[in-house]
């Protein structure tokens, strides 16, 4: 591993593809739902649901120092169509976040603070249930960038008061212009 991070330090741009730019990227992963507290319903139940879902987004980064970057980043998230014994949640929202990254030779570890607004219809038993809200949004994450194409893994949660675990682990191709 550190003859692979002094490779990345020695190959020209290739740091420094991931410090500036515009950017946009596709990703897909596990979506999970968990325990949810509808408004207007009486109480919360027990939902503990998953399902594939995907990403699309587009950002822009700066470079601050040499192995510092910043940079903002909207998106919009689909989380499936979760299932737990016959109960349905189908999510969605946009998202847009503050990113904040270090650069270790080829890789680039991040963090993200942001807001999500999103929209959920709940449906099972022959009844059916539509939320919406706009909560906090947090994402860690680790990409490689390969002169204008990167890939990432990341995790994102999103604190939504009417669910106890909204969350998104993905992988993403990127292309930076």
């Amino acid at each position: 591993s550190v003859a692979l991070l002094a490779a990345g330090l020695a190959l020209p741009g290739t740091a420094a593809a991931m410090d500036n730019g515009f950017y946009v990227g596709l990703g897909v992963g596990q979506a999970s739902i968990g325990d949810i507290d509808p408004d207007g319903a009486e109480g919360s139940f027990s939902f503990d649901g998953d399902d594939t879902g995907y990403k699309l987004f587009a950002g822009w980064n700066f470079a601050v120092l040499e192995l510092v970057s910043l940079g903002i980043e909207a998106g919009y998230v689909d989380f499936g169509k979760a299932d737990d014994g016959g109960l349905e949640v189908d999510a969605n929202g946009f998202d847009a976040f503050g990113v904040a990254g270090v650069q270790l030779g080829p890789i680039n570890v991040f963090g993200k603070l942001g807001v999500v607004s999103w929209d959920a219809d709940l449906s099972g038993g022959g009844e059916s249930a539509s939320d919406d809200g706009t909560d906090p949004a947090y994402g860690l994450g680790a990409g490689l960038q390969f002169g204008s194409i990167g890939v990432r893994a990341e995790y994102e949660y999103f604190d939504i008061d009417t669910a106890d675990d909204v969350s998104l682990i993905s992988v993403s191709a990127l292309w930076v212009f």
